[in-house]
């Protein structure tokens, strides 16, 4: 895999039609989510909501729904009578500190639980994880590979009974998943994070509480520590 600091190409939202059984703004807006956390939308991309209802085969309602809770996530910009587009990254929601101490705080505590609790069935679930996470980082796709690392945590989120929060904490984590995005092809990041992923399994398999809270800790501060590099290759994409 050839790591550099390019940014990844914008590409559309994918075009196929929605699930008839669901309703159709949570499926747009989770489809313009993923694509803004990718940055196949990237910051200051137009949204055209006549554009999208056709490309979804949907009316302008879902779609306005959709962006609206884009733009309470501050994932989108929207300039009454005139444009809705893509928010530049935010550097200080980004770093924002309650929402790193709330993740730091609740998965330090249930790193610790899961130690104890020595679930052999977990630790497989997450070795499944790690190893489409080596697949993905070698192929390149860093799309996958993010979908991949999130799977990890929310297996960890989910075995100590608290899918709820894993909800909430992804709900706020808008801007700095397109940053760790961003900095996701610099040289040995991938593997940085496949490593410190299986120190914490490894850990928790030995019941070793105190280092798998000491591997999350150093895994959680990677991409805010890596700020300034992360700015000076992408200046246009970040605002403070």
């Amino acid at each position: 895999m050839e790591a550099t600091h390019t940014a990844p190409r914008a590409a559309k939202t994918a075009s196929t039609r929605l699930d008839r059984a669901r309703q159709a703004a949570p499926q747009v807006f989770e489809r313009l989510r993923n694509a803004i956390i990718a940055l196949e939308l990237p910051p200051g991309a137009p949204l055209s909501r006549a554009e999208l209802a056709g490309q979804f085969g949907v009316s302008s309602t879902p779609v306005r729904d959709a962006l609206m809770r884009l733009e309470e996530e501050g994932l989108v910009d929207v300039f009454p009578q005139h444009a809705t587009v893509v928010s530049r990254i935010d550097i200080s929601r980004a770093e924002q500190a309650h929402l790193h101490f709330l993740r730091q705080a609740l998965e330090l505590e249930i790193v610790r639980l899961l130690a104890a609790g020595r679930d052999a069935a977990l630790v497989v679930r997450l070795d499944h994880a790690i190893a489409l996470q080596q697949q993905f980082a070698k192929a390149g796709d860093f799309e996958a590979f993010m979908a991949a690392d999130n799977d990890f945590h929310a297996q960890l989120y989910a075995a100590a009974g608290k899918q709820d929060l894993w909800t909430l904490v992804r709900s706020r984590s808008g801007h700095i998943d397109r940053l760790r995005r961003l900095h996701l092809p610099s040289p040995g990041k991938a593997q940085n994070i496949v490593r410190h992923h299986k120190l914490i399994t490894r850990a928790i398999e030995a019941g070793e509480a105190d280092a798998a809270q000491q591997h999350l800790r150093k895994h959680l501060s990677g991409t805010l520590s890596e700020l300034d590099s992360i700015r000076s290759h992408h200046p246009e994409y970040l605002t403070d």
